[in-house]
């Protein structure tokens, strides 16, 4: 697994969103563009992520971010998780989980034991320009957010 730095060109991509159209990084230039890479929707962890996220939708359009969320699951998964959690930013499926080897957040996982493969749960603030600004990798689900937040307002 090789993730991404700061510094970094974002890779370019075009993925299906909640409704099956597609969403691409480049039709995003000029704005910043956080885009959060998660197991799986509708599961605790990512249920916790995602209602972060949306609870500071005001302050991230304030500071001209879009927010991309994208998961290996189904596109047909993605809009009841929506509407569930009242989701108020695009989800985007990766099933065959290109762009997240792109991003080099597919590997090795451990979990009750066992190992695979999978999305490791990391963050990036991709630039107007099409660069990662920032990569958010340490952090747990319910402070996300507010990992988010303190380096948009303090630069930390």
């Amino acid at each position: 697994m090789n993730t991404l730095s700061a510094g970094d060109a974002a890779p370019l991509f075009s993925l299906p969103d909640q409704d099956g159209n597609p969403v691409s990084l480049e039709s995003l230039k000029g704005k910043k563009v956080l885009v959060y890479f998660y197991p799986k929707a509708m599961t605790p962890g990512c249920t916790v992520q995602a209602q972060g996220l949306r609870d500071i939708q005001n302050e991230l359009q304030q500071n001209n971010v879009v927010v991309l969320g994208i998961s290996p699951d189904a596109v047909k998964r993605l809009p009841k998780f929506i509407e569930k959690e009242q989701l108020n930013f695009t989800l985007l499926s990766d099933e065959d989980h290109a762009v997240a080897d792109a991003f080099g957040v597919w590997g090795p996982k451990k979990f009750m034991g066992k190992e695979y493969d999978g999305i490791h749960r990391i963050t990036f603030l991709i630039d107007e320009e099409g660069n990662v600004e920032q990569v958010f990798n340490k952090f747990k689900t319910k402070e996300h957010h507010l990992v988010i937040l303190n380096y948009l307002n303090n630069g930390e």
